[in-house]
């Protein structure tokens, strides 16, 4: 059930590292918001392929739904329904706001990566 993937966990962390400098450094109204939402689902699955022996489209597909989930809570404002509307790291992490263009950013980076996991399968 567990492996270790290098090759997804060099990814992982570049894709954290990027996601990092985005959220300290760009301050912008299309790659924060965007490209962070699409980067960040691609993260994401590259962890879990890191480290769970599972199918690309099983991982694929849980990363989206937790995705999902995770926009639907900013929907609701769980954030300020838990009572921590005032902490950057609840509002980085959670989100504070629902956006159908962060579901649209979710799917499409999903996409990516099946189209990039079908080109790599072809070139093996």
């Amino acid at each position: 059930m567990f492996v270790f993937r290098k090759k997804y966990f060099l990814l992982a962390i570049i894709l954290l590292l990027v996601e990092i400098c985005i959220a300290l450094f760009i301050n912008d109204k299309f790659i924060r918001p965007y490209i962070g939402d699409f980067l960040v689902v691609i993260l994401l699955y590259c962890f879990a392929r890191t480290f769970l022996n599972t199918s690309i489209f099983k991982a694929a597909l849980a990363v989206l739904i937790f995705a999902f989930v995770i926009e639907m809570l900013q929907y609701f404002s769980f954030v300020r329904v838990i009572g921590l509307q005032d902490s950057k790291i609840a509002n980085t992490v959670l989100g504070h706001s629902f956006s159908w263009m962060d579901i649209l950013a979710y799917v499409l980076g999903i996409c990516f990566v099946l189209v990039c996991e079908r080109i790599w399968k072809l070139q093996l």
